[in-house]
């Protein structure tokens, strides 16, 4: 019997404890009335105790299995690494058989689906990930944790689709990043009993507040290093631009970057072709490029019109329904992306992903915009540089090309004319009314080859206009490899822009033959080309100091050369100059008209 409350400490009933006994079956601890406890009694306490003991102590484990499930879901930084642990976090400590982590997307479906349990085998044959309907969508909507023993017995159960593995117990509960629903846990068939109970979703829930945080940092860091990525791919434009490369090869990077950055599968650059409502692809990167190129007609409604206005990024959901190279590639989600800061775009940068993939998101498309218009910008003052540097270019050869015209070529005409007063003075020794002589000759050859080269350089600063003076400079110039030399090139009065277009074709047919057949057979070291129109008459003089034309030889070329003129109701003459060689001289009126050919 229990010692009675009023015991005298010091007492021999206070001395200590008294243990209880079991004699004969009966206990004799007794009640505060003094009747025994009777043993079914007992063993119903001792059982209560027992069961209390191991709940505290299941308690204790779960608890330090939570912190250490904490402790795991905070390490590391990569977002993806981060969600897979969570699940698996999340699976431990409700013992389910099957786990996953839902990401919410900006159109409040899910973005990405994580799961844990299921081999690569059986997901391959479910097929699609969910998106985010039925029971998964309530939590989408309802943010709240979510408990059934049976999920297919819930009111918002959508069914399974093929091939998916049997389930029955549910728990859901949202995963929260700084007062925003991230996404949800999804944990299913509890191990050892028909359903979740609430310790596993009070647990889950504990867990699912640590991996908000574990997430929010994820994300920062990724953030961050995406930001460092868009720096370094713009530093290597600017570089690009700044060492002058061509800009299709800058375009060809900006595609590469953006393409590597968004995870896209094809990227382009398109441009407005020739005409305004027409577009072609300057360069293609990725998948299926090769067949991404070609011309192509510009809507003049839909994303793509929207795009070409720079009135930002436009994000498509399906491209195979707005061209027809994205059906045959098969591509789904894109973005266009305008290649300019403001106003109409000068292209529109595409990205693309295979069909089934996620839509480009905000968090994507917002540096993606930046990166557009800063590459855009560069490359305009890129190209307004290359002009400047070009026009400073031109009004300082227009400068040299003015002074030799006007400085140097009138000096050198007044030292040949005092050579020449000279020359007339002196009467001996010979030797010397020679090399005055000569020294008159190189004075005008020099001459000759300054206006030459003057001429040349004026009609290359009009690169693409067919002019008269442009068609003869570029045939002299392509004669000058077969010649071994540059021929002098001098012209007179030349209307070129009233030179009636059967007489230009003719002149540069006739200096082609004529020079091709100084270069095959005269063995030259010098020619001169003297283009003189006056008079309603155009002639077209070519001279060599080769060896000339031998008798008896005749060049079928030559006969081509006088039908020619004939035909033009013109003529052709040989001669032989006095120092040797041969002169060819072709004549037609200047406004004339060509005359039918028997």
């Amino acid at each position: 019997m229990l010692a009675g409350a009023g015991a005298v400490p010091g007492s021999a009933e206070s001395a200590g404890p008294v243990e209880p006994s079991i004699e004969g079956g009966e206990s004799n601890v007794s009640t505060e009335s003094g009747e025994p406890l009777p043993r079914l009694r007992l063993d119903d306490l001792l059982d209560e105790l027992h069961a209390r003991i191991g709940a505290v102590r299941s308690t204790r484990d779960r608890v330090q299995s939570l912190l250490q499930a904490v402790l795991d879901v905070g390490r590391g930084l990569e977002l993806s690494q981060v969600l897979h642990r969570v699940v698996e976090a999340a699976v431990t400590l409700a013992d389910a058989e099957y786990g996953a982590l839902g990401v919410i997307g900006e159109d409040r479906n899910l973005s990405a689906f994580v799961p844990v349990g299921m081999s690569d085998e059986i997901q391959e044959r479910i097929g699609p990930l969910p998106r985010g309907h039925g029971l998964l969508g309530t939590l989408i909507q309802c943010p709240e944790p979510v408990r059934t023993a049976d999920v297919a017995g819930h009111p918002d159960f959508r069914g399974f689709p093929e091939h998916h593995p049997p389930m029955r117990s549910f728990l859901g509960v949202p995963i929260r990043v700084r007062d925003e629903v991230f996404g949800n846990l999804y944990l299913t068939n509890r191990r050892g009993a028909p359903e979740f109970d609430a310790e596993d979703e009070a647990v889950v829930s504990a867990l699912a507040v640590a991996a908000g945080v574990a997430i929010d940092n994820a994300r920062l860091y990724e953030d961050a290093r995406r930001r460092e990525t868009w720096l370094a791919a713009a530093a290597e434009i600017t570089s690009a631009l700044l060492a002058d490369r061509p800009q299709t090869e800058v375009l060809r990077m900006v595609t590469r970057h953006a393409l590597r950055n968004v995870s896209a599968d094809l990227g382009a650059v398109l441009v407005r072709a020739d005409g305004a409502q027409a577009l072609r692809t300057a360069v293609a990167v990725g998948e299926g490029a090769e067949l991404f190129a070609g011309p192509r007609p510009l809507p003049r409604a839909g994303p793509l019109a929207a795009a070409f206005t720079g009135c930002g990024a436009v994000v498509v959901d399906d491209l195979s329904r707005e061209l027809r190279a994205g059906e045959e590639l098969g591509l789904g989600a894109a973005v266009l992306v305008p290649l300019g800061a403001a106003g109409p775009a000068r292209g529109v940068l595409l990205l693309a992903r295979g069909k089934g993939r996620a839509s480009f998101g905000t968090a994507e498309t917002g540096p993606l915009v930046g990166f557009a218009a800063q590459a855009a910008v560069g490359i305009e003052l890129a190209e307004r540089g290359k002009h400047a540097r070009r026009t400073a270019t031109e009004e300082e050869r227009e400068r040299v090309m003015d002074d030799l015209h006007d400085v140097a070529v009138q000096r050198l005409f007044a030292l040949g004319m005092g050579l020449e007063a000279l020359r007339r003075l002196v009467r001996y020794p010979p030797e010397a009314v020679e090399r005055l002589t000569r020294l008159v000759d190189d004075v005008d050859t020099t001459i000759k080859l300054i206006s030459s080269a003057v001429l040349r350089l004026r009609l290359r600063e009009q690169p693409g206009v067919s002019t008269l003076w442009a068609r003869v400079a570029a045939t002299v110039e392509q004669a000058a490899g077969p010649l071994g030399l540059t021929p002098v090139l001098r012209m007179e009065g030349i209307p070129d822009g009233a030179t009636p277009g059967p007489v230009a074709d003719q002149v540069t047919a006739v200096l082609t033959e004529a020079l091709d057949n100084v270069a095959r057979h005269a063995r030259a070291r010098s020619v001169d080309v003297h283009l003189v129109a006056g008079d309603g008459m155009l002639a077209v003089d070519v001279t060599d100091d080769g060896t000339g034309i031998p008798e008896g030889v005749v060049l079928g070329g030559l006969a081509d050369l006088e039908v020619r003129a004939a035909a033009l109701g013109g003529g052709l003459v040989l001669e032989t100059p006095p120092g040797g060689g041969t002169r060819l001289r072709w004549r037609v009126p200047l406004t004339g008209h060509p005359r039918p050919t028997t």
